[in-house]
């Protein structure tokens, strides 16, 4: 009989070691963080690493989420797109990460999509994109095609940008700078545009040789028509992009480039001096003047323990997406993913570039634009906006395939890629 006590209070020691042990795993409520710290993008992405530690440290001062610390879980794939899907599973189903941030190529967005689908993760993917998606496990906080590639190119073919006739598309070979211009060339080609005043030219990621291509920019821009370029390069391949321009002369007032890829985090490791005039289009600046952006500011040299150290796009998109998450989550009373999906939606956030940002049912948030000039001090010049918030699009009205297309997450739609009804077709 003691024996048998003995057994069962051992069994019961350890039911109670292993219930006890869970909920101390239980304890932190963990926050995946999914970007490259080293590789070729690593000039890109340290920085939203640091972003989320910096608001998973202002959560915890102000108590945590839900009675418990948030706890970071940071992992480096490394610029590796394959990488990217390894580290994902391990996050959701090693680490048992409650959310992730992260990513920033939409290779590694693609790569880690079916492992978010597959066990039902939830991704906040900050960066601007070629759209053409819609995943019940992504939130899209950067920007669609609609809320920069199409305004930029508008801006440039008006009179206050200088009215291009021909274009020059530059990108780093992958699907985001393919498909957003594919999407530039359909409207392009909607406004007039014939295929001869058009280039298109791609560049594997890391790419430094620029002497020939930036030549034949100015041969195709000496042909008689006033023209801009379109810049979709990414990764540190943009300081040898730029070094040439300058080494050729380019200079804005003849052929601007508009960048989508970069920001005032990019701009700080070069010698901008040569590139004044040139432009990024974007849904934020460091120069917005806002109190918001003040606050935003402030609080990211703090954190950093730099009062040198710059704020860009895909932070304050990041800046958002946590913010609503946490909302999000107070609202659910839950970490779980299919309660915070739904509470998701309508979440509303204050945001550093002075305006309310709203996470719509197709996953995109509202957002403006903005066109900067760079300026000799790495800032930029605000020089034109849209009245308010743009409302991303997940399916490009420019691509005949996609026009028909809608997505729609909450019921009875639940679905991202449905065809329109006929009342809503235009």
């Amino acid at each position: 009989m003691r024996k048998f006590l003995g057994k069962t209070w051992l069994a019961a020691a350890i039911a109670s070691f292993a219930i006890s042990g869970a909920q101390a795993a239980d304890d932190t409520i963990k926050v995946g963080v999914l970007h490259s710290l080293s590789g070729t993008m690593a000039i890109s992405e340290t920085t939203l690493k640091d972003t989320i530690l910096m608001m998973i440290d202002d959560q915890n001062k102000k108590g945590g989420l839900l009675g418990k610390k948030l706890e970071a879980v940071v992992v480096d794939p490394a610029s590796n797109w394959p990488l990217f899907a390894e580290k994902a599973r391990e996050l959701i189903q090693v680490k048992k990460s409650d959310v992730v941030f992260g990513c920033w190529t939409s290779v590694s967005r693609k790569s880690v999509l079916p492992v978010f689908e597959e066990l039902n993760g939830l991704l906040f993917y900050p960066v601007q994109y070629e759209g053409e998606e819609s995943s019940r496990n992504v939130f899209y906080t950067g920007a669609a095609p609609n809320q920069q590639a199409i305004p930029a190119v508008e801006y440039l073919m008006s009179k206050d940008g200088g009215e291009a006739k021909r274009w020059v598309l530059l990108g780093t070979d992958y699907v985001y700078p393919r498909t957003t211009n594919k999407i530039l060339r359909a409207f392009l080609h909607a406004k007039g545009v014939s295929d001869a005043d058009i280039m298109e030219e791609y560049t594997p990621f890391g790419h430094s040789d620029w002497q020939t291509i930036v030549t034949n920019v100015k041969k195709f821009a000496s042909e008689g028509k006033k023209t801009a370029v379109v810049s979709t390069i990414n990764g540190d391949a943009n300081v040898p992009f730029y070094k040439e321009l300058g080494n050729q002369g380019i200079k804005a007032e003849d052929i601007p480039v508009v960048a989508f890829s970069v920001g005032e985090e990019e701009l700080a490791g070069l010698d901008t001096t040569p590139l004044v005039g040139h432009l990024a289009a974007w849904n934020y600046f460091m120069s917005v003047d806002a109190p918001k952006n003040a606050e935003f500011i402030k609080q990211w040299q703090a954190f950093i323990k730099n009062p040198k150290r710059v704020t860009n796009d895909p932070m304050e998109a990041h800046y958002i997406g946590f913010k609503m998450w946490v909302q999000a989550v107070q609202q659910a009373g839950t970490t779980d993913v299919d309660a915070v999906r739904q509470a998701m939606y309508g979440q509303k956030v204050k945001a550093p570039g002075g305006f309310d940002s709203v996470m719509n049912t197709n996953h995109h948030l509202s957002k403006p634009v903005m066109i900067g000039e760079i300026q000799a001090n790495g800032q930029f010049d605000i020089v034109w906006r849209t009245d308010g918030p743009i409302v991303g699009d997940a399916w490009s009205d420019f691509i005949p395939e996609s026009k028909k297309l809608t997505a729609d997450w909450t019921f009875p739609w639940v679905c991202g890629n449905c065809e329109k009804p006929k009342y809503a077709a235009n």
